[in-house]
């Protein structure tokens, strides 16, 4: 039988999802658990992989097993032997045809930013920091430069393994809530960083420190040295997988209403 689980985490302590060496990545934390429940070795697949750093309100692995248990089995067993920063949301029999990866039409990714002359203290690990003021209508407008679908090779790391750069940007949306800004965004699929160095640029833009025009051009050089610096992880969250409704699949877990 194949199963889907939906966890969420907080990445602050982790190397990343992928698993390592070390053990200590979030993917290594969860098979672990998984096995100690089942009393047998389980491998999983993701949606997306997240590096250090970086928190999921919503990762969805599946994984293949013979034991029989109830769907409330599996998250209460399973959460019983995971540190405190993961939990599995929900756990569902999907047939074998779904892929937790292969499946997903989109992914979807929210960035929060504190706009404050001190840096963060509570929020630390799990907010990005701005000491400048942003201009929300000037990142908007830089940002719709970004929709659709384009080569996105200057927002590419270099250890990317994507076969291809070009990507569609379906959705990004800025909200603001006191002084925390929410990021929004959702594509096909995303490039290693490319988050991470578009939130770079935007906050140039916010910052006042680059027209909104300046994207255009950033885009059409292709080259990573075109674009602002990698932005550092605090603050960003994997918010999950988008499946087509047949496959009957959560959309959502608790941990969404956390964020500003």
């Amino acid at each position: 039988m194949r199963w889907a689980l939906g966890v969420s985490y907080l990445g602050q302590a982790y190397d990343g999802w992928q698993s390592q060496p070390s053990g200590r990545t979030v993917q290594d934390q969860l098979e672990t658990a998984l096995a100690r429940f089942a009393d047998r070795p389980v491998s999983t697949v993701c949606a997306g992989r997240t590096d250090a750093g970086v928190h999921g309100l919503m990762q969805v692995v599946h994984f293949d097993t013979d034991i029989q248990r109830e769907p409330f089995s599996w998250v209460r067993g399973t959460n019983r032997f995971l540190p405190s920063d993961i939990a599995v949301q929900w756990a569902q029999p999907v047939p074998d045809a779904f892929h937790s990866r292969a499946s997903a039409i989109a992914r979807r990714y929210a960035f929060v930013v504190l706009e404050s002359a001190v840096r963060p203290s509570l929020e630390s690990g799990r907010a990005g920091w701005v000491f400048r003021p942003l201009d929300g209508p000037a990142m908007q407008d830089a940002a719709r430069r970004l929709l659709g679908e384009h080569d996105f090779t200057s927002f590419r790391a270099s250890g990317c393994q994507a076969r291809s750069p070009v990507k569609t940007m379906h959705r990004i949306e800025l909200s603001r809530r006191g002084p925390y800004w929410r990021f929004e965004f959702q594509a096909n699929a995303f490039l290693h960083h490319m988050i991470r160095n578009i939130m770079g640029c935007l906050l140039l833009v916010g910052q006042g420190q680059q027209p909104p025009t300046w994207i255009d051009d950033v885009l059409a050089e292709r080259s990573r040295d075109a674009a602002a610096p990698t932005f550092p992880p605090d603050g960003l969250y994997f918010l999950g997988p988008v499946y087509e409704d047949h496959w009957g699949l959560p959309q959502r877990t608790a941990a969404y209403d956390w964020l500003p």
